[in-house]
């Protein structure tokens, strides 16, 4: 029996919020200003994330991985989620919001 039917639907906008309490440790700037999340949705209680990384070396990308779990967990319809990273378009600075681009002192 399907059940995920019976859970609200979670909202995405809802969802890009919460991912912008995900702060990268060594920038100090939460991951969808730095233009790391590509894609956020979710469907039947499941959250799906597609990020990246601000290089394919980062070492910390396990703990944005478990940190993206965390803040999407508590949302509402969400029972459970799905963080892929991958560096196919590769980030670049180009991809931060202004928001960030001010906060590191950077030309806009």
């Amino acid at each position: 029996m399907d059940l995920s039917r019976l859970l609200p639907t979670p909202d995405a906008a809802d969802l890009t919020e919460r991912l912008r309490t995900v702060v990268d440790p060594e920038i100090g700037v939460n991951i969808v200003d730095l233009g790391l999340v590509y894609e956020c949705d979710a469907s039947a209680g499941v959250a799906h994330v597609l990020m990246t990384t601000t290089s394919p070396a980062c070492p910390i990308g396990s703990y944005l991985e478990d940190q993206v779990r965390w803040a999407l967990l508590g949302a509402p319809g969400v029972v459970d989620v799905e963080v892929e990273i991958t560096h196919d378009p590769g980030w670049t600075p180009a991809l931060m919001s202004p928001a960030a681009r001010a906060a590191l002192g950077m030309p806009a």
